[in-house]
């Protein structure tokens, strides 16, 4: 019996499904593929929003693209959120080419903001405006690389899990920046409100009358800078390849202690200039709800673009349009808040799908197969019939048809057919 029971077990079954990494796709294949994916996201979105609202179906497309597009300000709003959204994940993209992850962003772009706001609130009037936004965007960014340095310290030397310290951090950033608000208003409403309303102190000009302009042409100069730090840099090649060997790094010569503080320096400082850009240039005012989970959104738009910076703008702005065009739907349709957020999960869903069978063939144990093939049988054996019937049908009237016009057709043939025009002979030279 024990013998038998050795044998039953020693029996090696196949998987129930295998996966197999398939070659890298090529580009336009890949971006067919998100095309399609945008397309299947947006017609789920637009079921779904059918079943909550009867007969909406076309309306959602049509208040999508009003919440967007309907004004230069709604479209500015839009690229104004792309690039606050593409720059948190550029300030993620070098930390986790190294493999460090780091999940603090949300934190990081807070406590940058916290800085921004303390320069621009108690030192408003004491400096010309230009050097306070100097001062305001210095502090940002000292106040960010402090909170992200504190991980990479613990990382580089004592070998601690970065996702659950930045992830931490992330919370004591939020009560540090609601203690400030508390402290900051008397009448105890914790409401900062705006600073500086009438003074505009601190506050980032307009470019040609326009808001929004001067964080966007910032953001695109970042966006060329990072490209060029990841791919041409001795600093973006050194974290690569820490990113794929620590003990490959030592070899080298790298120092991967070094590597990992300097990297998390430059996330840090990218961070400080979000949140210098949300209360200098946007909203300015700070509250614990500043960065709106724009932080974790961002860590998606990173993975998704594939840490190539110029390949997240699609997803980042693709984020922002379904954003802002589904807050408007939603207020429409009387949906609530949430319903923007539905919206969001749904697109996410989809490329993260589109992703997976792209890059990976599911292959079914034989028994999986086995039983695919008996439900095959099984339909075959109720629609063959039927499918015998109709072609027993079909098949004469389509012998009767290709009779009929069989001759016209070859009647046209030879009427249009071109006719071999005569080869000319050479004519032989006589000596």
């Amino acid at each position: 019996m024990l013998a038998k029971k050795m044998k039953k077990n020693d029996i090696k079954r196949d998987p129930f499904i295998h996966l197999t990494r398939l070659p890298d796709p090529k580009a336009r294949h890949y971006w067919f593929s998100k095309l399609i994916s945008v397309v299947i996201a947006l017609l789920i979105c637009a079921l779904i929003t059918n079943a909550m609202a009867p007969g909406s179906f076309g309306d959602f497309f049509k208040y999508l693209g009003l919440g967007t597009f309907s004004s230069s300000l709604q479209t500015l709003r839009v690229f104004q959120d792309t690039a606050i959204l593409l720059l948190i994940a550029l300030a993620l993209t070098p930390a986790f080419k190294m493999k460090f992850w780091n999940i603090g962003a949300e934190g990081q772009v807070l406590i940058g903001a916290l800085g921004a706001t303390i320069a621009m609130k108690f030192l408003a009037g004491t400096m010309p405006n230009a050097l306070l936004i100097f001062v305001c965007l210095a502090l940002s960014i000292l106040f960010s690389i402090i909170w992200a340095v504190i991980p990479a310290i613990f990382k580089a030397f004592f070998n601690t899990n970065e996702t659950l310290f930045t992830l931490m951090m992330n919370y004591l950033a939020s009560g540090l920046v609601a203690y400030f608000v508390f402290v900051w208003v008397p009448n105890g409403s914790a409401v900062l409100g705006v600073i500086n309303p009438n003074t505009h102190d601190g506050w980032l000009p307009k470019l040609f009358g326009q808001d929004y302009l001067i964080n966007i042409i910032t953001v695109v100069i970042i966006t060329v800078l990072i490209f060029v730090y990841l791919k041409y840099s001795k600093h973006g090649y050194e974290l690569t390849v820490v990113g794929e060997s620590q003990n490959t790094a030592r070899y080298v010569g790298i120092n991967v202690k070094k590597t990992i503080i300097r990297t998390l320096i430059l996330s840090g400082a990218v961070c400080g200039l979000v949140g210098f850009l949300l209360v200098n240039g946007t909203s300015h005012t700070l509250n614990a709800d500043l960065v709106s989970g724009r932080g974790f959104t961002g860590i998606l738009v990173a993975w998704l673009g594939h840490f190539n910076p110029f390949e997240m703008i699609f997803t980042a702005f693709l984020v922002a349009f379904v954003t802002l065009g589904g807050s408007y739907a939603g207020d429409i349709f009387r949906f609530g808040t949430a319903y923007s957020k539905v919206l969001i999960g749904i697109f996410f869903f989809v490329f993260i799908a589109s992703e997976f069978f792209l890059r990976y063939k599911m292959n079914f144990s034989t028994e999986v197969q086995a039983f695919f093939k008996k439900i095959g049988d099984f339909f075959a054996k109720i629609f063959g019939p039927i499918g015998r019937f109709f072609k027993k049908i079909f098949t004469p009237v389509g012998r009767f048809f290709k009779k009929i016009f069989a001759p016209v057709g070859r009647f046209f043939k030879k009427l249009f057919k071109k006719k071999d025009s005569p080869k000319e002979e050479p004519v032989s030279k006589e000596e």
